[in-house]
């Protein structure tokens, strides 16, 4: 059994930082890096869509500081995915899930622009959960169902408004942490879950094939 959609946690930038004595801001610089190498092996891997932790609402919480670097890594990076060529040639769809209504004004220009610039886009996809939390985002398909006075919700009629539908077949969590962390609470329910303790910025292509063959090995139930 081969994973087409694939969830990953990015955790570990702020303690490869540490450990390489480096600024904060420069392991978050590493860990946007990362995420160009992994859209690409995931696309030679066979893997179909991709949807990355890259922004809680939680992390909103950080110092101003460190918030404030963020959203300048964001700004480069959505700009550099924005323009790319192979994002165009390889025909990428890019997706947004959370409260992008959050960022600042530009951030969201940004998102808006590359969504409607790549929605007809098929071959892969990778989704960006950025102001995300799981519970909100059941809480905001609710709230849309409440508005739409849909009468008695069901699952089928929460799963239509979440932010994304679709359902990961394995979910990797780096940095050694054991928990979701308010990531996918819906979607993930039968995920297959993998750990690993390699720090997201040294998180390498081999690492990803261990994870995809682990994957392959497990026989999947869906609560039977």
């Amino acid at each position: 059994m081969e994973a087409k959609h694939v969830a990953i946690v990015m955790d570990g930038n702020r303690r490869f930082a540490k450990k390489r004595n480096l600024g904060t801001p420069e392991g978050h610089k590493k860990g946007a890096d990362k995420i160009r190498n992994v859209m690409k092996w995931a696309r030679e891997l066979g893997i179909k869509q991709l949807t990355l932790y890259s922004f809680s609402i939680d992390n909103f919480k950080r110092t101003k500081k460190e918030v404030s670097s963020l959203m300048g890594i964001f700004r480069k990076k959505l700009e550099e995915l924005k323009n790319s060529k192979n994002v165009r040639n390889r025909k990428i769809r890019v997706r947004f899930l959370g409260r992008k209504q959050l960022f600042p004004k530009d951030i969201q220009r940004i998102m808006h622009e590359l969504e409607n610039k790549t929605r007809k886009n098929r071959e892969f996809t990778v989704n960006l959960a950025m102001g995300y939390s799981g519970r909100a985002e059941i809480v905001d398909a609710v709230n849309q169902l409440l508005k739409k006075k849909a009468g008695k919700a069901s699952e089928k009629g929460i799963s239509k408004h979440l932010y994304m539908c679709d359902e990961p077949d394995l979910i990797i969590r780096t940095g050694g942490e054991k928990r979701i962390s308010d990531f996918l609470t819906w979607q993930g329910v039968y995920s297959e879950f993998i750990f690993t303790k390699r720090l997201w910025p040294e998180f390498s292509r081999r690492d990803f094939m261990n994870c995809l063959k682990e994957f392959r090995q497990r026989e999947r139930r869906f609560g039977e």
